[in-house]
Parts: C-alpha cells; structure tokens; sequence
C-alpha cells in the first residue's frame, strides 16, 4: 500500500536501541529513551530493518528515521540490560559501554536549572543544556558525542534510509545539529542519485509563545510546523468563532513558517495523546469525520512539507477529561512483542491498527496531491461560513461544506470540460465512477450538491479520476 504510486516516503519509529520500562508496561515514549545505536527494538532486529528499507527502496518508498540524538534514558532508568539488545547500561554513572558513552559525554556541567532538568522554556540555556524530562543530555558540543551520532547516522544512511526526523531538535543547539549534518554522508547510490543528501526535518515545538523559534533551525532542513494542525483543528471544530471561510489565506498568512521550510500534520503521534504541542483542538483518528475533512484540506492545499498519520488504538480511559492511558503501546501479545498488522478484506487493517493511509477518503487524497503537484492555489470561493472551495490550476478542485445546511452551488473549477469521479465518496473504476459523478461544462463550471449529513461533507476531483 505504501508503493509509490500513493507515498513517496515513510517515517518510522526509532531503530536504535532503547531501555525497556516495566511500569508503566512498555510505553510508546520508550521508544525515545536510547540505550546504545544499535538497532533491534519492538520493531524488529538489524536484518528485518535492512530487509525492511531495501524492499521498501526497491519500490520507490524511502524511508525516514526518527532520530534520538539529544539524549540517552531517563536518569531513573537504574543500571542491568534491561535493553532491547541486552546491552549493559547504568543510568545513574550515565555509563552507556554499548556506544560507547561516559559521564564525560553529558552536559550536567552546563545545566543552571536547580533540578538538572528544564525547569524554563523561557531559558534557552536551559532548554538546551538541561534534561528534557529527566532524560540523560548528551553534550553535543562535543567532537566525540558528534561522531558517535553521526556515525550511527551514516551507518542507517548505508543501509539505505533517505532521511531523519530529529527528535527535540529544540533542545539542541541549531550549530550543534549542524555540525553533527555536515558530517552525514550522501544517500546509498544504489537507489539514490550521486551527491543526493538525507532530507531533514527537525521537530521545533514553536507555538509562538517562547523565545526559540523555528527559523533558529532552518539552516538545517525543515522544521515540523506545529501551528498547522492545532489550527487546522480549531477551525474545522468552528471553536473561538474560527471558520473555514477564514482558510483563504492559509499557510504564511496564519503566521506559518515559510512553505519550502514546513513539514506539516494534522496530527502526530504525540499530540494525538495530547502530549507535545497543540492541545484539545488536534483532530486524530477518534473524530473520523472532521478527522477526513483535516487531512483532506491539507492535502488538497499546497503549503509545507505533508505527513500522513498512521496509528494504533488504545483503550482510552478519561479521568478527569485526562486520558489515563495515554502511555499505552503498540498492539502486543503478553510477551511484549508487537502484533503483526492483518488487512482485512475490505483492504483496512485489523490487529487494532488504525492504518488511516489505508481510507479511501485519504488514499485517494493522496493521489490528488499527486496529481496536482506544483499547480498553483486557484479559485477559491467561500461562503463567508464554513462552505469553501478551492481548485489546483487545471488538475484538481475540492468542495467542502462544514455548515449545518446543504450546500449546492455552480463554481468555477479551472478544469477541461467532462465527467469526473469524486475521489471522497467513491472513485473512478474503470469507464465508471462508483459514487458521486461531477459534470463540469465548457467555461469549467460545475455544480456541486453537499449535504450536511453526508458520512464525508467534501467532494474532490482531479484530471486523473475523468471518465
């Protein structure tokens, strides 16, 4: 499913190795807290990986690693080999032999807070040299701690990985990061162009309300936009008065970072716990409808870098309007190890993975994207409510309408004339669409029926999906 006829790339979980946490049993964040950069986790071992990219890269997917390089495991994780690798570790002398790491390597030295952790994000110095939530801080400054990292970097790109999400690149210094980039090798020749570099993007939580800011790090590749989905969300669940008539100028309008600097979501895997940035309004896989309208419109829109989500449910347990459970991990069979992913027949996933790039709704958007790559922001209409519209130059128009009352409306599309499938309620088979058709005539005007009770209140065509 993840040929590249549909995703260009895939993000994947840390493969290094990671302590393992008993209490709470297994945590998705366990993933975050490294032992040593060897690489066999949940996920697998060193040759499933290698297994994993080359047949991935074999059929135009490339991979992107998430990157652990600010920190080792929380500074409580005690000492023995309770590793996914059953390397020794000891916590507390901050001795990590499997890297190999020492007290050396660490920036307590530099740390002003009284805790040793963050204690304010106000305080660059301490967002960047002191514990982020406990976890040990390696001193990135350093020439050594920089070439273990890029060493285990280059050793992934070797492999034949295409690129890195790095992980709490905010609490790194934007040099350091640099340093550590300028020493990463070109992508593997083998399913690469000569000289083409790893693609990076760097997790900077930047709402707008601290000192560092996303542009400290656009030196280095794209920073993720965390604005994008906590806004996004807030508008398509209409809060504080927002409407989608507002989108018009969505992107750099809204105060984004610049579009060739985003990478952008609706959701991530933090946020959708409400953990890391954007708070109650991040639409995820729980609120399916408004969810497909989010993913939709960012598709359909060509601001940033985009990045489809794809999950597992949780039991969620709210106390308090807190979910209790938001530590939980993947689907696992008591021993630990994760479940495999089934597909059912109707070609979604079973096994309690969510497999959102697997709706129809968001494939199919994903093939819009595609098709309407580099045509430009065209023919925006709206309301004044939460009923707009906006088309690709001449490959591609969506229609959505987010009011409490029908739309049926006649807009230009910019599209040649003739019969398209919507790609939402159905799609093209063969000389025949298997739900809604869209008759655009030969000024490019079509007329478009929505009802507000509709399971998906948006309709998308593009110049692949005509009869």
């Amino acid at each position: 499913m993840l040929t590249n006829i549909f995703f260009s790339h895939h993000h994947i979980s840390p493969p290094n190795e990671n302590v393992i946490i008993t209490d709470p049993w297994q945590p998705w964040w366990e993933r975050y807290q490294p032992v040593s950069y060897k690489l066999c986790t949940r996920s697998g071992n060193e040759t499933e990986f290698r297994d994993m990219v080359t047949r991935c890269n074999n059929v135009g997917v490339h991979i992107y690693v998430d990157a652990v390089i600010n920190h080792m495991c929380g500074a409580n994780a005690g000492a023995g080999d309770h590793a996914t690798c059953g390397s020794y570790f000891n916590a507390k002398t901050k001795d990590f032999p499997a890297v190999p790491y020492s007290g050396w390597d660490f920036n307590d030295g530099k740390c002003k807070s009284r805790s040793g952790d963050i204690e304010n994000y106000h305080d660059i110095y301490q967002v960047r040299d002191c514990r982020l939530v406990s976890l040990l801080d390696l001193a990135l400054e350093k020439d050594y701690v920089r070439s273990k990292v890029a060493e285990y970097m280059n050793y992934l790109i070797d492999i034949g990985v295409a690129g890195f999400r790095i992980d709490a690149a905010k609490h790194m210094w934007p040099g350091d990061v640099k340093a550590i980039l300028d020493k990463l090798k070109d992508l593997n020749t083998k399913w690469f162009s000569a000289g083409t570099k790893p693609f990076i993007y760097q997790e900077v939580i930047d709402l707008g309300r601290e000192p560092i800011k996303g542009s400290d790090y656009f030196g280095n590749g794209r920073v993720t936009e965390f604005k994008y989905g906590a806004k996004l969300g807030t508008v398509i669940r209409k809060w504080n008065g927002e409407k989608m008539a507002y989108l018009k100028n969505w992107g750099e309008g809204w105060g984004f970072v610049p579009s060739d600097r985003a990478l952008v979501f609706v959701d991530n895997h933090d946020n959708q716990r409400g953990h890391g940035a954007g708070g109650a309004s991040i639409l995820t896989f729980w609120d399916p409808r408004p969810y497909k309208m989010a993913v939709g419109f960012m598709l359909a829109h060509p601001y940033g870098f985009t990045r489809v989500m794809s999950s597992f449910r949780w039991p969620r347990y709210f106390v308090d309007g807190r979910d209790v459970n938001d530590w939980m991990g993947p689907p696992s069979y008591s021993d630990g190890s994760t479940k495999p992913v089934t597909i059912n027949e109707d070609t979604t996933c079973g096994n309690d993975w969510v497999c959102e790039h697997r709706w129809r709704q968001i494939k199919n958007m994903v093939i819009f994207r595609n098709v309407v790559d580099g045509q430009p922001f065209s023919n925006w209409w709206d309301n004044g409510s939460n009923q707009v519209a906006f088309g690709r130059g001449n490959k591609g128009f969506i229609v959505f309408n987010n009011d409490d009352w029908s739309l049926n409306v006649a807009l230009q599309t910019g599209l040649p004339a003739g019969t398209y499938c919507d790609i939402i309620s159905g799609q093209k088979k063969g000389d025949y669409c298997t739900a809604v058709e869209v008759h655009v005539a030969a000024d490019g005007v079509a007329n478009f029926l929505i009802s507000n009770e509709n399971e998906d209140p948006f309709i998308a065509i593009h110049v692949d999906a005509k009869l």
